[in-house]
């Protein structure tokens, strides 16, 4: 990619094509859910949710984008990833693009500080996959952080995690330090239709419905939800919509939940992973950032169309007003998952500061509620920032020197905690925590300047009004050292805690906002990346509509800035819908005998009796203990039509077959 913005390039021999492109009406954002597939003259773009080289084509510049601005509110991955797709893509002269960023620092949410001394700290992380196909163009491009060009970011992470295989041993432990069965799912039959009724369910149909209006009681304790919650960071009282959302999202990835073997991570922590990277590109470029910028306005010409006049801020120097050109562009971050996070250490409680009235509290979510003021358009913030009790969890980051601690966590890894190689594979969750507590070991060095004998561990609990098992208080209003001695009574080194305690900092996050995205919503209370009616103005982040994926990922960020610069300049481009696994009968078969325990679903040994021998058996789901040629059994195929025949002859009649299946599956369906 070129370093600067090039010249317009001579478009005088495709002129003919380019002119019929230009007449062309695009979707910028292609539902794949709402379309059916096939092939014919109305279908001259590629599908909707094509993944793969042909989609990566880089369009032509918008006509007088040299002449353009952009104003990019937020620094975190959003707004940096608008910067980029605004160069790439939108061929706009990096020089023009400015990031006003609130804080001293880059990367949001995406962060990573201290050192060994005073104690390493990241407030969260973000489980990673391999169809983040926005995400991971931007990082295909970008130069790596440790190999020499030409190598990218993206170089660099697949040479660690395909040699490094991602996986756990120890997904749950209870009665202090021991591993629990997490082998499969725990859902009974009538829990495993109430997931097929969600999954068949309408979007529609689930405004403001929340997980626990939905399903039992019974299902809100089985592994499968424990895996859940803690993987993804749900609670009971969350929208039911998103975790459908998710779970067609990653439906692909069910039969590696338990085990984390669907998961990758990057070698450190993800500030330095790949806000450092990319800010190093951005600023090489010529992109300027302005930080200690807190903007609290934007002026705005309502009518028929919206469009931004000007951007209001506070900055060290004093107010500042930019005024935004009449083709000049602005990107808006809008809420924040991390603002107003409360820090503690070994001594100290976090003191949570949420208030309004302050003016260096909640600043993003001020500047939401102020444009929401504005026009409809923008959402109804307070229905995710109404309730701080139900979005909030703590962390803990510690910095580990060798003790009992480090020794335990070395039992619990599949890797030695020192070789560099995955360690605990993802959280482990000690089922039997009054706070429902995790932890996670990533890769060692977590950081770049970490000293060899160092551990750095992460800790979360997701229940906050609860007193601890042996600390008798909730998380909130403990101490770094006393959470530190509730993790060691759930691991079993009570009697060594103070071994423990000398070797080991703490700091922590309370985070009143963390799961704000999570709340229950409607249609309409989210802003589409381009708000209706807007000609110059884009939203990013979490709390931003779009048509089928999901919140709290990376690659939902990035989606948003990418479609905002597309939408906002014209370009005739589509941005990919999310990965087609929900589609794909092999992963629908994978995850209905996942979901089933790992045991053969009905209907299973009739498809075997088809397509067992045939060049279609790769579709076919293997049980644990099984080979490719057990799938020629017929074993499978005739115990089911036993038990089927037991069935017709207790029952009698076809006809009482027939009412039973349609019972079933009027009852997936949720009709009455």
């Amino acid at each position: 990619m070129a370093g600067r913005h090039s010249p317009e390039p001579d478009i005088s021999r495709l002129k003919t094509h380019i002119d019929a492109m230009a007449d062309r009406s695009v979707d910028v954002t292609p539902d794949a859910s709402a379309r059916h597939l096939h092939n014919g003259l109305d279908t001259l773009l590629p599908p909707a949710d094509l993944h793969g080289s042909y989609v990566n084509n880089r369009p032509l510049p918008t006509e007088g984008i040299a002449d353009r601005h952009a104003y990019i509110v937020g620094g975190g991955i959003g707004g940096l990833s608008a910067a980029f797709f605004l160069i790439r893509d939108g061929h706009m002269p990096a020089g023009n693009i400015t990031i006003l960023e609130a804080q001293n620092i880059e990367g949001g949410a995406l962060d990573g500080s201290g050192n060994p001394e005073d104690g390493y700290l990241v407030r969260g992380g973000r489980e990673m996959e391999m169809t983040y196909q926005n995400f991971w163009d931007v990082f295909s491009e970008i130069p790596a952080l440790e190999l020499a060009r030409p190598f990218t970011v993206l170089d660099e992470f697949r040479i660690v995690n395909d040699a490094d295989k991602n996986w756990s041993k120890a997904r749950l432990l209870e009665k202090q330090g021991q591993i629990a069965d997490f082998s499969t799912m725990g859902l009974s039959k009538l829990q495993q239709l109430e997931l097929v009724r969600l999954f068949l369910a309408r979007k529609e149909e689930l405004d403001d419905v929340t997980v626990e209006d939905w399903f039992s009681e019974g299902f809100l304790t089985t592994n499968f939800y424990t895996f859940w919650r803690t993987m993804f960071a749900f609670q009971n009282w969350h929208s039911v919509l998103e975790m459908k959302l998710y779970m067609h999202r990653f439906l692909h990835l069910m039969d590696g939940l338990s085990d984390m073997t669907a998961l990758v991570f990057p070698k450190y922590n993800q500030y330095d992973s790949f806000i450092r990277p990319l800010m190093a590109w951005l600023t090489e470029q010529g992109v300027k950032v302005q930080y200690d910028t807190i903007v609290s306005d934007m002026e705005m010409d309502i009518g028929g169309d919206t469009r931004t006049t000007a951007i209001q801020c506070r900055t060290s120097h004093g107010d500042q007003t930019i005024e935004v050109g009449a083709r000049d562009l602005v990107f808006v971050t809008i809420g924040s998952i991390v603002e107003d996070t409360a820090y503690g250490d070994d001594t100290t409680v976090p003191d949570l500061r949420v208030n309004e009235a302050e003016p260096d509290t909640g600043t993003s979510l001020k500047l939401w509620k102020t444009l929401a003021r504005k026009s409809p358009a923008f959402g109804r913030p307070e229905k995710f920032f109404g309730n701080v009790p139900k979005s909030t969890w703590e962390s803990a980051t510690l910095t580990c020197k060798p003790s009992p601690l480090t020794d335990k966590l070395k039992e619990l890894s599949v890797n030695d905690p020192y070789s560099g190689n995955t360690v605990t594979g993802g959280i482990i969750t000690f089922t039997d925590s009054a706070w429902l507590m995790s932890f996670t070991v990533n890769r060692q060095p977590h950081f770049i300047d970490q000293p060899s004998d160092v551990i750095v561990p992460w800790v979360f609990a997701l229940w906050m009004d609860k007193p601890g098992d042996y600390i008798k208080k909730p998380m909130p209003d403990c101490t770094g050292v006393e959470i530190l001695t509730e993790l060691c009574f759930h691991l079993g080194l009570i009697d060594q805690v103070e071994e423990v305690i000398a070797a080991t900092k703490v700091r922590t996050a309370l985070m009143p906002y963390i799961t704000a995205q999570f709340m229950p919503r409607a249609r309409g209370d989210r802003p589409w990346p381009v708000p209706q009616g807007s000609t110059n103005l884009a939203c990013l982040g979490q709390f931003v509509e779009t048509h089928n994926d999901v919140v709290f990922t990376l690659e939902s960020s990035v989606r948003t800035a990418r479609i905002g610069v597309y939408g906002l300049l014209g370009i005739k481009k589509q941005v990919p819908d999310i990965y087609p696994g929900q589609y794909d009968i092999r992963r629908l078969l994978r995850a209905t005998r996942t979901l089933n325990n790992d045991k053969a679903f009905l209907g299973e040994g009739l498809l075997r009796r088809l397509l067992g021998g045939t060049y279609l058996e790769n579709i076919l789901p293997l049980g644990s203990d099984e080979k490719p040629a057990d799938l020629q059994n017929n074993g499978l195929f005739e115990e089911q039509i036993s038990a089927l025949k037991i069935f017709l002859e207790e029952n009698h009649t076809i006809e009482t077959a027939r009412t039973w299946l349609q019972g079933m599956i009027d009852t997936m369906r949720g009709r009455p």
